[in-house]
């Protein structure tokens, strides 16, 4: 039997990625999966750079706007919907693309999820007072203590990862990273990682521009629709909770829109943090020519 490839996509945002996603797809005459952890949301097009009516019709793709904001949604769900997919799509095919900026997701695809202890409630409960009562700030100063590894890497601005991590912390006495990268599950394909880079000032560029074209294609409107869900977890995104401080009369508009493209730079630096420590994915400028990343990756699938 012929050997399947799943070849994934990678990189910070705003670099390119939907671009060579298709691109490849086309070359094998294939279909994409979208890991992009927010794209999965219907009501959530312009802030989470949803690929275009045009992009979508070129490649066949998968998970993009499957769900509600209002639906839980977990990396666990993702992993089995996607690898469930991934079974019908190798029926077909000899490679599928996937393509994405959330690292735990596509890790939790390619590898598998890592196990963790069961967790008392009561913890969890506890911390979630402690956020409404004394902010996120408290939880991050303790996570940051508890394990400055993982602090360093994760989305700090999200509480629901904060918390998560930190109810680890606290249930076992050990750091919520030294739970990670211990289980390798085996996959009935191979994984080629194709990632996307640029010298940081191009990639900030390329952000900064990219807020100011959402903002005119209407991210304003976009997050007001969706402003009195603010709490759930999908909405916990750059881009939405700075506009909500707009909203609730914190920020003047034009400090919210800073923001944004100051929290997008450093949630791209925390996606190349990420996407480096894995040594086996190839490496392109974001410039390079579409046919020498083909090229390559016709090498490993031959």
């Amino acid at each position: 039997m012929r050997s399947k490839f799943l070849i994934t996509v990678v990189g910070p945002t705003a670099i390119g990625k939907t671009a060579l996603a298709i691109t490849i797809a086309k070359h094998f005459e294939t279909e994409i999966i979208s890991c992009d952890s927010r794209q999965f949301f219907k009501e959530m097009t312009i802030g989470t750079a949803v690929p275009s009516e045009e992009e979508l019709q070129t490649a066949p793709h998968h998970f993009i706007q499957h769900k509600s904001i209002t639906e839980p949604y977990s990396v666990g769900d993702f992993e089995r919907e996607a690898l469930a997919k991934l079974e019908i799509l190798f029926q077909k095919h000899d490679v599928v693309v996937m393509a994405g900026g959330s690292g735990l997701y596509v890790d939790a695809v390619a590898k598998g999820l890592d196990e963790f202890p069961d967790i008392d409630p009561a913890i969890r409960q506890t911390l979630n007072e402690r956020l409404e009562n004394e902010g996120l700030k408290s939880l991050q100063e303790e996570l940051k203590t508890l394990d400055p590894t993982h602090f360093e890497k994760m989305a700090v601005e999200n509480p629901h990862r904060v918390i998560r991590a930190l109810e680890v912390c606290i249930a076992t006495g050990k750091p919520y990273s030294s739970f990670l990268n211990k289980k390798k599950s085996q996959r009935p394909f191979k994984v080629i990682k194709v990632g996307l880079t640029a010298d940081r000032a191009i990639i900030y560029d390329r952000i900064n521009r990219r807020v100011d074209i959402m903002v005119e294609q209407g991210l304003i409107d976009e997050a007001q629709s969706v402003f009195s869900y603010k709490d759930l977890n999908a909405l916990q995104t750059v881009g939405y909770k700075e506009l909500f401080q707009y909203f609730e009369g914190n920020w003047k508009l034009d400090f919210a829109i800073s923001e944004i493209k100051k929290n997008t730079r450093r949630f791209a630096k925390r996606q190349l943090t990420w996407f480096r420590k894995d040594e086996e994915t190839l490496w392109f400028d974001f410039e390079i020519e579409p046919n020498q990343v083909l090229q390559q990756i016709e090498k490993l699938v031959s």
